[in-house]
C-alpha cells in the first residue's frame, strides 16, 4: 500500500490553479490514487458566462478523468469550488467559504500563476507575488494546516548560471515594490520595469523570483516547500501518455511547424530542452507534501524538478524527433508541408527562412476573405513570432541545477511509493515521449481523428509534391529571366548544354564499341 495515497486520505486540500494544466493533473492524481480524501477545495472564478459548477463539471468530464471515474464514482461530491479572485487583494472570498477553510484545511498547494512572459509588471505582481502574500496569511490562520507547498519555477534565477536549491535575494526587497504598486501608475511602471527585473529576462521570472521571497519571509511557522519545474510538458505515462490542454512553451510551435505556418525558429540545437513531464512535476509535488506534512523539516526545502541534470535531451533531437513523427503521424490538412533543417552556422534551427512566414498566411487570409470568413492567420503568425521571440532567451541557453533534496526524497520513499509517484527523470526515454508530445496535441488539443492518418499522410504527399514543382518552376523562370537578361547567364547555359552534349555523346560512342 503506497503510503503517500494513505496519507492523502480524510485529508481537506486547497488547489489553487485548478483549473490550468498543472492544476488539473494533480486533482486528478489525488482523486485516483487517493479516492478518499475528504474534499478538494479549488479557487475558482466564473468565466465565458459559465457558473463554478459549471467549470467543474466540464474539467471533470473531460478524456483526462476518465480513470478518476472508475475508482472514485463519486468524484463529482470530493470536489467544493470556492469563487475567489487572486486579482482582488482579499482575494475575493466570501466569510462563510473562508471560514470553512479556515477551519478545515490540511494542504495548500499554491499553483495558480499568470504564466505569460510579457505580462505587464503590476498583473504580474498582483497574481503571482500578492496573491501568494495573501494566501499565506490565509495559512497561517489554517488551524488544522500540515503542510504549505508553493510551485515556483526553475527559471526563477535564470540570470544564474548554476542554480541551487535555495532562494535567492532579490535587489529589490518584495515589500518595497509591492508598496509601490499601490501608487505608481502604469505608464511609470512599464518605464521603469526594465531596470527593476535587470538581467531577468521577463516579468514572470522575476515576479516568481520575488515570491519565492515572500514565502520566505512571511511563512510564519508553516511547514513550507518550494517545487521548482522547468518547462512542463504533456504527461509521460498517466493517466495515459500525450494529455494537454494548453499551447505554452514547445507546444504552439510544433502546431504551427505541423500545420506549415511557422518555417524557422532561432535556437542553439545543442542547448538542453529542459523539458518536464507534467505527471512527474504532480507526482513530485504529492511526495513533496507528504514529507514536508509528516517530517516537518526545520527549514524551507526548494526541489527542482528538472531534466537537464539526470536525463539531457537537446532542442536539435527534440527538433529531427518532431519532424520525424510529423511524417508517421501528420496532422490533418496543413497548409504546407512541415520542413526542419539543422545547420551548426551559429548552432541555428531553420524551418526554411524567415521571409517564408508571411506567404501561407497572407495567402490563407485572402482565401478565407473570398470565402466570407474573417482573416485571422497574419494576426496568428503575430502572436506566433511575439512568442518565438519572447522563447528565444531559453532556446539559446542551457542550466545547471542542482537536485540534492529532489533525490534525497526520491530516496526516502518506500519502493511502492517510488512506483506510484515517480519522479525519476532517468527512467524517460525522449523518443517515445516526443512522439507521444505530438500524438498528444493531435488528439487532445486539435481533436483530430487518428482514422484519418492514411488521408492526412496522402495530402502531406500531395505537399511535398507541390513543393518540389513550385521550387522547380520557381528556378526555370529565374533563369529564364536571366539568360534573356544576361550574357553570361548565357554563356552559363550553353556551356552546360555542350558539356551535356558532348558527354551523351561520349557514352554513346563508348556504348556501341563495347557491342
Amino acid at each position: 500500500m503506497s503510503g503517500i495515497s494513505t496519507f492523502y486520505g480524510g485529508k481537506s486540500i486547497l488547489i489553487t490553479g485548478a483549473t490550468g494544466f498543472m492544476g488539473k493533473v494533480l486533482m486528478e492524481k489525488l482523486l485516483r490514487t487517493s479516492p478518499n480524501l475528504k474534499v478538494l477545495y479549488i479557487l475558482v472564478r466564473p468565466k465565458a458566462g459559465q457558473t463554478l459548477q459549471q467549470r467543474v463539471f466540464q474539467i471533470l468530464n473531460s478524456k483526462l478523468f476518465e480513470k478518476v471515474k472508475e475508482v472514485c464514482p463519486n468524484v463529482h461530491e470530493k470536489i467544493r469550488a470556492i469563487y475567489a479572485d487572486l486579482s482582488q487583494n482579499d482575494l475575493a472570498i466570501n466569510k462563510e467559504d473562508m471560514q470553512e477553510l479556515l477551519s478545515c484545511t490540511n494542504i495548500v498547494f499554491h499553483c495558480a500563476a499568470t504564466v505569460r512572459f510579457d505580462d505587464h509588471l503590476r498583473h504580474a505582481m498582483q497574481l503571482n507575488v500578492i496573491a501568494t502574500q495573501q494566501l499565506l496569511l490565509m495559512a497561517n490562520q489554517m488551524t488544522k494546516l500540515e503542510a504549505f507547498i508553493y510551485i515556483s519555477t526553475a527559471f526563477s534565477n535564470c540570470n544564474l548560471k548554476h542554480i541551487d536549491e535555495v532562494i535567492y535575494p532579490c535587489p529589490v526587497e518584495p515589500k518595497k515594490i509591492i508598496d509601490s504598486m499601490e501608487w505608481l501608475d502604469d505608464s511609470i511602471i512599464e518605464e521603469i520595469t526594465p531596470k527593476l527585473i535587470g538581467d531577468q529576462p521577463n516579468t514572470y521570472t522575476y515576479t516568481k523570483a520575488l515570491a519565492e521571497m515572500v514565502v520566505q519571509q512571511e511563512n510564519g511557522n508553516l511547514n513550507v516547500a518550494i517545487v521548482r519545474p522547468s518547462i512542463v510538458g504533456p504527461t509521460w505515462q498517466e493517466p495515459f501518455p500525450g494529455w494537454i490542454d494548453n499551447i505554452n512553451g514547445p507546444t504552439g510551435f510544433i502546431i504551427a511547424a505541423g500545420k506549415g505556418f511557422l518555417r524557422s525558429i532561432r535556437g542553439t540545437p545543442m542547448a538542453v530542452a529542459d523539458v518536464v513531464p507534467v505527471d512527474t512535476v504532480i507526482n513530485l509535488i504529492l511526495a513533496v507534501g507528504w514529507y514536508t506534512a509528516v517530517h516537518r523539516p526545520k527549514s524551507t526545502l526548494i526541489y527542482h524538478c528538472t531534466s537537464g541534470n539526470m536525463n539531457p535531451c537537446n532542442w536539435g533531437k527534440i527538433g529531427l524527433q518532431v519532424l520525424a513523427t510529423f511524417k508517421k503521424i501528420p496532422f490533418e490538412r496543413p497548409f504546407r508541408r512541415p520542413n526542419v533543417e539543422i545547420t551548426n552556422n551559429s548552432f541555428t534551427i531553420k524551418y526554411c527562412n524567415a521571409v517564408s512566414h508571411w506567404a501561407p498566411a497572407i495567402i490563407y487570409d485572402f482565401y478565407l476573405g473570398l470565402t466570407g470568413r474573417k482573416p485571422r492567420m497574419t494576426k496568428l503568425m503575430n502572436r506566433l513570432l511575439r512568442t518565438n521571440s519572447r522563447m528565444e532567451y531559453f532556446l539559446n541557453r542551457s542550466w545547471e541545477w542542482s537536485t540534492y533534496n529532489t533525490e534525497m526524497l526520491m530516496f526516502a520513499l518506500s519502493p511502492e511509493d517510488q512506483k506510484v509517484f515517480n519522479f525519476d527523470m532517468r527512467q524517460l526515454n525522449w523518443i517515445d515521449y516526443i512522439e507521444n508530445y505530438v500524438l498528444g496535441i493531435k488528439m487532445y488539443l486539435l481533436k483530430e481523428d487518428m482514422a484519418g492518418i492514411p488521408e492526412a499522410r496522402q495530402h502531406f504527399k500531395r505537399l511535398r509534391n507541390i513543393h518540389y514543382l513550385f521550387n522547380t518552376a520557381l528556378f526555370l523562370i529565374v533563369w529564364r529571366l536571366l539568360i534573356a537578361r544576361s550574357q553570361m547567364a548565357r554563356k552559363v547555359w550553353f556551356f552546360i548544354v555542350s558539356f551535356c552534349y558532348k558527354f551523351l555523346s561520349y557514352f554513346r560512342a563508348s556504348s556501341t564499341l563495347k557491342a
